[in-house]
């Protein structure tokens, strides 16, 4: 990853820090967008603008997307990478989620995405990669979610058009994750644990392996999928009374 040119929205907390610090330990350049300017400047802080590029501004807009866009190609004129991790909620029908709140999520989620790729895609170089980072939520749901749930449905369902839009171009590929906690300290009972297949809560570190994975040339013979990270969750079948499992009403 040494000089590799790393495009990635969301970039100042949670997984996209993570991606972002992993991409800068290996040597990579990264420039980000992200509406937390201070959380941005302190990554920045910690180490420093050689290999940092950062852009305040809401990426809904696309205005923003294509300032961000000429940023980058104008300090670097090519990229290798472009991460979409960027996306919020807005609660869904039960919270009165607005027309509004409900395409704001969309344009973030999904439209930012899309956009981005467009934008990029003439100036990849050789063995590019696009990593999208959807959710096990594009599959699985709890109540009050519309919002965020159709966000990640759909970049799900645009790494795939994507990646045969783009063939011969970059390889697309997504990320699902399932339970990841992105606050440190934090203590997980034993039960949170043992709903995992594989015992335990998910870290950053998973996604961000990943994506670094993804992006690399041991995945050149993988486009067009969609990885789920999420330590078996979606796979254990839930009856009442089987596995300690109690549905209570």
């Amino acid at each position: 990853m040494k000089d590799k040119v790393v495009v990635l929205t969301g970039g100042s907390n949670g997984i996209g820090k993570g991606i972002l610090e992993s991409f800068l330990e290996k040597g990579a350049k990264v420039c980000f967008i992200d509406m937390d300017k201070n959380s941005a400047n302190a990554l920045i802080n910690k180490y420093g603008n050689n290999n940092l590029l950062y852009c305040h501004g809401d990426i809904a807009k696309e205005e923003t997307l294509k300032e961000f866009v000429n940023m980058v190609l104008s300090k670097y004129n090519k990229i290798d990478y472009l991460i979409n991790n960027a996306c919020i909620s807005k609660g869904g029908i039960l919270s009165d989620c607005s027309y509004d709140d409900f395409n704001y999520v969309l344009r973030i989620g999904v439209s930012a995405p899309y956009m981005l790729s467009k934008l990029f895609m003439n100036n990849f170089n050789e063995n590019g990669a696009i990593v999208n980072i959807s959710s096990t939520r594009a599959y699985m749901s709890q109540s009050n979610t519309e919002s965020y749930s159709a966000a990640k449905g759909g970049i799900s369902a645009l790494t795939h058009a994507l990646s045969i839009s783009l063939s011969g171009k970059v390889r697309v590929n997504s990320i699902s994750p399932g339970w990841i906690e992105t606050e440190d300290n934090v203590k997980h009972s034993k039960e949170d644990k043992l709903q995992h297949p594989v015992g335990r809560v998910g870290q950053v570190s998973d996604i961000s392996n990943m994506v670094m994975f993804l992006c690399s040339e041991k995945a050149s013979f993988i486009t067009g999928e969609d990885i789920k990270i999420e330590g078996g969750m979606t796979k254990l079948m839930i009856y009442n009374d089987d596995n300690g499992w109690d549905y209570s009403i």
